[in-house]
């Protein structure tokens, strides 16, 4: 392996405990503003996971820097609302005498904004942070206080943060159309026949996925996703505007877009919106802002909140992106087998921490070819650092690996071609018999859900038990989703699709998900096993209804150690024993002779 180099992620805490000093003087600040206290969802503007660094409001704030979160800081009270995945990493990393981190499965912020706000108290919000339907829930919850809602002109957050970042000026360029599958043109126009059955005359696209994926473009935005932050009006006739944060397009974009688009500048959003008087229009309810909604209706135009019609068709990937993901994912797999092979070298000699993990397998991957970026941060976790669903490693908290010792990582990469995310739990040394039995009954359902055929129409809440099945007998679960959708070199998690308790939305051939159950023993160790897998048809001999199931496109081993066969049904072996066999076949013309002969014996059948 070449000298280590560290070029997609640091290790440095970016807000560890600056909840007492800051969180005072954004109270200052409110009380100048005539509020008694404000809503600091983390959030951008489009409503997106990862966020330029000069919308992490919500870390800077209180040190959080989960990817999602909601603050509520009042005059005499402040709380941080967290899901399951972050209920021990907010603690660690908010001064909880000041903010007291709250479950979101015990209360939603609007029910702590209920429980505390006061009569007659004003609750203050950033419009270009909120939905509509987030205000309105935000509106009910004041009320039932007794209080009220006022949107502030200005974030109360950014007056208070010296220092904060500019605005992102990353390179905006063409995403080729041999790996986008269609063209710009043919995509506007599925969008405008949408917009036509719906009776719309306008879509304001305020979700910089579906404006990257609709326009064939990619940027440099955002950390970890290719995104070029904007906005487009797309009218049922006539050219299309984009409204772009960067300036620095590159000139075989602008070329390309011409007949179809002309490309503005962000400052100049409201102008275009002006122009929609009369119009109705379309704005998406999961990214557009309440700013947006209001600023339409300013205008004369007549908001329809709906559905951006280019999410549901992007989730659903073209053969073009299909290949390009199988071919990312076959690279990605030797890279992947490369570092599996090293790190068994590694925690044998002692010598392993989850810096240095992160380190090699990022270098692994950069040696593989096309590598544009990881899809996001390595959460390389030791033992009780493991059980923590999205750690993220610092120099401060860097551990080494011990023996007797589980090692989670879960890691992903962008290529032009694709997307990646894989999850893998090692044994250092030899593992206890809990976890073993924890890590075969997580690799169970893992099994179950790879194995799954189900009909037309099946949404992923129906199938999420399939993976919580094996542990729910041992009186187990974990608190998060299975599944989430994964992008074409775009967001590694991407709506609508899921496999969860939440999942509501069909699945339907073409879309990628990913499929990693866990099992967390808080203050031990972690479990999870993670694959990303293709919605694809099913031929079912004598069945008398149409039927889906997955393919999976992930090609890496699972550590044979933590297996424990007698928990195994003869049909799980067998899976595991075939997917094991096409990751050998797949990925040995790809590797070397010492790193061949790892993989062959990391993949050896199952014994009895």
């Amino acid at each position: 392996m070449t000298e280590s180099r560290r070029r997609f992620q640091t290790f440095d805490d970016p807000g560890h405990r600056k909840g007492p000093e800051r969180i005072a003087a954004l109270r200052a600040a409110l009380r100048e503003a005539g509020v008694d206290g404000f809503v600091v969802p983390r959030a951008d503007e489009h409503q997106s996971e990862y966020v330029p660094a000069d919308a992490e409001r919500l870390a800077w704030l209180t040190g959080f820097t989960g990817s999602a979160g909601t603050a509520v800081i009042l005059t005499d009270a402040a709380a941080l609302v967290v899901d399951g995945r972050y209920t021990l990493q907010a603690p660690a990393q908010v001064d909880t005498g000041v903010v007291s981190v709250v479950p979101l499965a015990e209360t939603s912020a609007e029910a702590w904004i209920g429980e505390h706000l006061g009569r007659d108290r004003v609750l203050a919000y950033d419009p270009w942070l909120h939905t509509p339907d987030g205000i309105a829930r935000l509106e009910r919850a004041v009320a039932k206080a007794g209080g009220s809602l006022r949107a502030l002109p200005e974030n109360p957050v950014d007056s208070c943060w010296a220092g904060r970042p500019k605005p992102p000026s990353g390179r905006v360029v063409a995403q080729p159309e041999s790996l986008a599958g269609e063209a710009a043109s043919d995509k506007l126009g599925r969008v405008r026949a949408a917009l036509v059955a719906d009776s719309c005359d306008a879509l304001v696209i305020s979700d910089p996925h579906n404006l990257a994926w609709a326009f064939n473009l990619r940027g440099g935005d955002v950390g970890h996703t290719p995104l070029a932050l904007g906005y487009a009006i797309l009218p049922r006739e006539g050219r299309a505007r984009l409204y772009l944060v960067s300036g620095d397009i590159d000139p075989a974009l602008r070329a390309a877009l011409d007949p179809i688009a002309e490309i503005g500048a962000r400052l100049d959003l409201d102008e275009g919106i002006a122009a929609l008087s009369g119009a109705r229009v379309r704005l998406d309810g999961a990214t557009g802002a309440v700013a947006l909604k209001e600023r339409v209706e300013s205008a004369g135009g007549t908001v329809d909140v709906g559905k951006d019609p280019i999410t549901a068709m992007k989730a659903v990937k073209n053969v073009a992106e299909i290949a390009g993901t199988r071919e990312a994912h076959r690279r990605d797999g030797a890279s992947v087998v490369r570092f599996l092979a090293w790190l068994d070298g590694a925690a044998a000699r002692g010598d392993l921490t989850e810096i240095a993990a992160v380190e090699a397998l990022e270098n692994f991957r950069a040696e593989g070819g096309d590598l544009r970026d990881v899809s996001f941060p390595t959460i390389s976790g030791s033992g009780a650092n493991g059980a923590i669903v999205h750690y993220r490693v610092t120099r401060e908290t860097d551990r080494a690996v011990r023996l007797g010792e589980l090692f989670l990582v879960d890691s992903g990469a962008q290529y032009p071609d694709g997307t990646t995310d894989i999850t893998r739990t090692l044994a250092i040394g030899e593992p206890t018999a809990e976890m073993r039995d924890r890590f075969t009954r997580v690799l169970q359902g893992h099994v179950a859900i790879s194995r799954a055929v189900f009909p037309k129409g099946t949404n992923g809440a129906q199938i999420d038990g399939f993976a919580r099945l094996p542990l729910w007998r041992a009186g187990l679960d974990f608190d998060h989703g299975t599944g989430h959708g994964v992008g074409a070199f775009l967001s590694v998690h991407e709506g609508p699709q899921r496999i969860a308790k939440t999942g509501t939305v069909a699945l339907e051939p073409g879309m990628i998900l990913s499929n990693e159950p866990g099992y967390y023993a808080a203050g031990r160790y972690g479990v999870r096993i993670e694959n990303l897998v293709l919605v694809e048809p099913r031929a079912v001999p004598g069945g008398e209804r149409p039927v889906l199931g997955f393919e999976t496109l992930t090609l890496a081993p699972y550590d044979r150690r933590l297996i424990d066969t007698s928990l195994l049904e003869p049909g799980e072996r067998a899976w595991i024993d075939a997917y094991h066999a096409r990751v050998r076949a797949a990925l040995s013309p790809l590797l070397d002779a010492p790193t061949r002969g790892w993989l062959e014996a990391a993949t050896e059948p199952l014994g009895a």
